[in-house]
């Protein structure tokens, strides 16, 4: 008799693919909001997020269990409205390995540059290089770098966190000496970083067949992003517990730059092993990440240019995948908290529109209104897709420096 997977083992995976952009972006996007208004964005997009995948599912319920996103949606809404979802899934996962590259050298410049000094962006040149290898050598070699990342992740986020905790301040946390207390209107500005920490949406049609049921889908995308979610709230209590509202100014000038962060961090935190712990868990966090993104665009790229599984069309496939995000990086080194909020406005397509679309046309369909559906009716559609179009308007119209901006 076959074992049915657990729906802890699948929510585990969809926590491991939230849990990346988020621990790092969340903290500086949301030092105006501070700690009660970013508790409640961070709470209320988990809730968005998790309804418009379980959206997904529904429209996945008409559909062979191998079916996957691609595939439902061309079938269910066109070719062209493919097209662009595909180019949204692709250019969040650009965006994202941009963002980590350029990440990767200023954090890795600030903790060999004692040692070894080279510009950030050299440093950014031979992380992709080193890094990328993995996932031009096997999709293999990657599950077992990822198990290692995650487990080295886990320990060193215990000892953060743990370190940072017990020197929690309540005035610093709660801001209670702080001249600027208007918190609400900063909260706007956090939403596409909120949203880019909940991106899970292309693991829905795994998460169908690995159960071979949605129903069982629906609890592990439900632990997955509570999963995700706890851990953020952790993080960003942590933080904002240390770090007092005012020290952001120099990370948000940096536009959010991680090695600005950790650098304000390690001024505030008096123990070296622990400042060691904190900086261990964000190189692991991004090349984590780096590594999973990676491979997700590696596999989108390969499938796209039908380039062969030899070692020649893997490495093309590797050109295509690392190569222009290095370059971008290497000329034009965006912030890491700007880059993610591009990510964020995009990435509304493929994990609000789409899936409200779909779970749509999926209800006027034969058996439509049989077996899997999500509660609320037309409501939770509208909700969903508003969200989405709120979150991406709120990104363009901070770009145009037309919502307020903490400058700490």
């Amino acid at each position: 008799m076959k074992k049915t997977p657990s729906i802890f083992g699948g929510a585990c995976i969809i926590a491991s693919v939230c849990v990346g952009a988020g621990m790092l972006g969340l903290p500086s996007s949301g030092a105006g909001a501070w700690t009660i208004w970013s508790i409640l964005t961070v709470c209320f997009t988990m809730f968005i997020m998790t309804i418009s995948g379980w959206l997904l599912l529904e429209a996945y319920k008409h559909y062979d269990l191998r079916a996957s996103f691609n595939t439902v949606t061309k079938d269910m809404l066109g070719n062209s409205v493919n097209v662009i979802n595909n180019l949204a899934v692709y250019f969040v996962g650009g965006i994202l390995l941009y963002a980590y590259t350029t990440a990767s050298g200023g954090i890795l410049s600030g903790l060999i540059g004692p040692y070894l000094e080279l510009d950030s962006r050299i440093w950014s040149v031979i992380f992709v290089l080193v890094f990328s290898f993995f996932v031009w050598h096997s999709t293999r070699i990657v599950d077992r770098v990822s198990v290692l990342l995650i487990i080295f992740m886990a320990l060193s986020f215990i000892f953060s966190v743990f370190g940072l905790t017990v020197n929690i301040d309540l005035t610093t946390l709660f801001d209670t000496q702080g001249a600027d207390s208007n918190y609400a209107m900063y909260a706007m500005g956090l939403l596409p970083v909120a949203l880019t920490s909940f991106g899970y949406h292309h693991s829905v049609a795994t998460m169908r067949a690995y159960y071979g049921d949605e129903r069982k889908a629906k609890y592990a995308i439900l632990g997955g992003t509570s999963i995700a979610l706890a851990l953020y709230l952790v993080w960003i209590i942590s933080i904002f517990g240390n770090l007092p509202r005012s020290q952001f100014g120099p990370v948000l000038a940096s536009d959010g730059n991680l090695d600005v962060l950790l650098g304000a961090l390690g001024n505030v935190i008096e123990s070296a092993s622990v400042k060691q712990a904190i900086n261990a868990f964000s190189i692991a966090a991004i090349l984590s990440s780096f590594i999973g993104v990676g491979l997700g665009v590696f596999d989108f790229l390969a499938d796209f240019f039908k380039f062969d599984n030899t070692k020649e069309g893997r490495l093309k496939s590797w050109a295509v995948t690392f190569l222009p995000p290095l370059a971008l990086s290497v000329l034009f080194p965006l912030g890491f908290l700007k880059a993610i909020g591009y990510a964020g406005a995009v990435a509304t397509i493929w994990t609000c529109l789409i899936p409200a679309m779909l779970a749509r046309k999926s209800r006027t369909m034969p058996n439509g209104k049989v077996g899997f559906i999500v509660g609320g009716g037309n409501i939770t559609i509208v909700i969903v897709i508003l969200f989405g179009i709120v979150t991406a308007l709120f990104h363009f119209l901070a770009m145009f420096n037309m919502l307020p901006a903490f400058k700490g």
